[in-house]
């Protein structure tokens, strides 16, 4: 007997789209990644993976997670050209339910089931709240952010822009960095240093205020160099992972979030053991006055391969009026 599937779930960044199926247990099958760059739209990506997977017949609802944000079940997407609507893919692909959803948004649906086995955690051994806030952000083509609100009966995914709020310095070399990144944007936001793009700019950087030429050709090079002892690419990885942590401290304090902030994003997974060093924790907690309120925060690494295709489960299965 041919697989019934409960539904369609997909994460769209700005570099990648993740699509899976979602069998009648709530349990993802069949994920496969594409290339964002290798299609001129979403629709085209979603027929490829259909086509690969069930064939003519499709499945009944869609929740896709995407990166921007959704207004009206319309999207525009933040780093891709690339516009569209629910009522779009209802009408190319049948389905009788569609929910478009904020990419970090899902990821937040997402950390509340997550198995122990799919994070790493960050820092001291702490429980955290189970009916607080929890906060998902996370660094790759651009910086996400989103929290979910929990009670005893239902979780609401609470999507946001912060990754588009401004960068505070948080001494005389950051301020710096931020001074360069003004001359050349204006405005100087939070993505502007926590992206693929902002890492290597702040690696330009602190390159040039140390008397150095910069030798590496871009973000991923820089990642391999410091993994390799290049001393540059190690000062401007750990400086990267001491500003997310300060940026995750804000966003805990912002949102309460004493259930949890879990790191996310394509980069955070490249630099596991510079994130457990300890600079992303010291500086997660060097508040002040509310140092106290983030040190009994927890703090994770989300090593699961489809985060945002869980929490797209999860929202699948309010559609069909189940809880997970």
């Amino acid at each position: 007997m041919a697989m019934v599937y409960a539904g369609l779930v997909g994460d769209v960044g700005g570099t990648h789209a993740r699509f899976a199926l979602v069998d009648g247990e709530g349990h993802l099958r069949h994920a496969k990644t594409y290339a964002c760059a290798d299609y001129g739209a979403l629709d085209e990506i979603i027929a490829a993976y259909l086509t690969e997977t069930t064939g003519r017949k499709r499945p009944a609802k869609a929740v896709i997670a995407v990166a921007g944000p959704v207004v009206d079940g319309e999207i525009e997407f933040t780093n891709l050209d690339w516009q569209v609507s629910e009522t779009e893919l209802i009408a190319a692909f049948g389905f009788d339910a569609i929910k478009l959803v904020n990419d970090f948004a899902g990821q937040a649906m997402a950390a509340p089931v997550l198995d122990p086995a799919d994070l790493r955690r960050i820092g001291p051994d702490l429980p955290g709240s189970p009916t607080c806030p929890i906060v998902v952000l996370g660094p790759g083509t651009g910086f996400g952010v989103a929290a979910v609100a929990r009670s005893a009966h239902v979780d609401i995914a609470v999507a946001t822009e912060a990754g588009h709020t401004g960068f505070a310095p948080h001494d005389a070399v950051e301020a710096e960095v931020w001074r360069r990144l003004q001359a050349v944007h204006g405005r100087v936001s939070v993505e502007r240093v926590l992206s693929g793009q902002g890492l290597y700019d702040l690696y330009v950087a602190l390159e040039d205020m140390a008397g150095r030429t910069p030798s590496l050709a871009d973000e991923r090079r820089l990642i391999e160099a410091g993994a390799a002892g290049d001393v540059g690419a190690g000062a401007a990885l750990d400086r990267f992972c001491a500003i997310l942590g300060g940026v995750a401290g804000d966003l805990a304090l912002t949102y309460g979030a004493r259930g949890g902030v879990y790191v996310g994003g394509g980069i955070p997974p490249r630099l596991v053991e510079r994130l457990m060093s300890g600079g992303f924790r010291a500086r997660f907690e060097a508040k002040g006055r509310l140092a106290p309120y983030v040190r009994d925060i927890p703090t994770f690494l989300i090593t699961h391969p489809f985060p945002a295709l869980v929490g797209c489960a999860r929202e699948l299965a309010q559609l069909e009026g189940v809880r997970l």
